[in-house]
This record gives structure tokens, sequence and C-alpha cells, in this order.
């Protein structure tokens, strides 16, 4: 185990527009800007120990996503927590946010889904936490 890393600190993400994705991600993901520039901004939780998300302009936009070659299922790279999955779903379908399949297991009530961002970043919710979160 390694003494020098300790957790997570930045989730770095491509973006076309500041203009566009920042108001996205303070409304539909809650954090703050800490820090805009001409072709970047940091957006924070204002939480210990939680990563921020640095955004950077970008023309070349990879998605930040990838396919599982075992089920062919579009896996995200970022599961954002809620505690309430089911009404964090039904408010980003009122607000038009693209989104998956609502996944809830029955016999624990654990799941998850996914939505994309305004450059068509996959992203995903869950209800599940971590030993440690």
């Amino acid at each position: 185990m390694s003494e020098f890393i300790s957790h997570v600190a930045t989730l770095e993400i491509p973006v076309r527009s500041l203009e566009k994705s920042i108001p996205f991600y303070k409304e539909v993901i809650g954090v703050e800007v800490e820090f805009k520039g001409e072709k970047n901004a940091m957006l924070t939780f204002r939480k210990k120990g939680v990563p921020t998300i640095f955004m950077v302009e970008t023309e070349e936009l990879d998605r930040i996503s990838f396919n599982n070659s075992n089920t062919g299922i579009e896996h995200t790279i970022i599961d954002f927590y809620t505690a309430d999955l089911e009404g964090f779903y039904n408010w980003l379908k009122e607000k038009n946010v693209e989104v998956g399949p609502l996944n809830i297991n029955p016999d624990h009530g654990f799941g998850g889904f996914g939505f994309r961002d305004p450059d068509g970043n996959f992203l995903s919710a869950t209800n599940v936490l971590h030993e440690g979160q």
C-alpha cells in the first residue's frame, strides 16, 4: 500500500464551452466555482476529502466513458453519490437531461444510472457508499 497517495484530489473533465458546462455542473452536481479562467475552471463541493472538478475547454472531446468488452455496456469513469437515487433520476428527467435506465437491485435497494453532460460526457449516479467514504 502506498504511503504517498491518500485520496483522489481532482477529476479533470473536457468540455467545449465553460459557459455552457459550468451552469450544468452547478445545478445538477451541486458544485461551486472556486476559480474560473479563460479556458478552464475549478469546481468544488466544499467538503473535506471530496475531489474537485477541473474543467478544461478543448476542441478535441474524447468521451470519458468506455465499453465493457464482456457485456458491451458503456461505463462511466465518474460516479456521483446521491442518497436519493430515484429522486435524482426523476429530477434530471424533469430538467431534460439525457439519462439511461434506472437500475436498482430489489434485494438491497442499491443501484445507479448514467446521464450525460452538455458535451455528451457520460457520468453516473449511485447510492452505494464504500468503507471510508
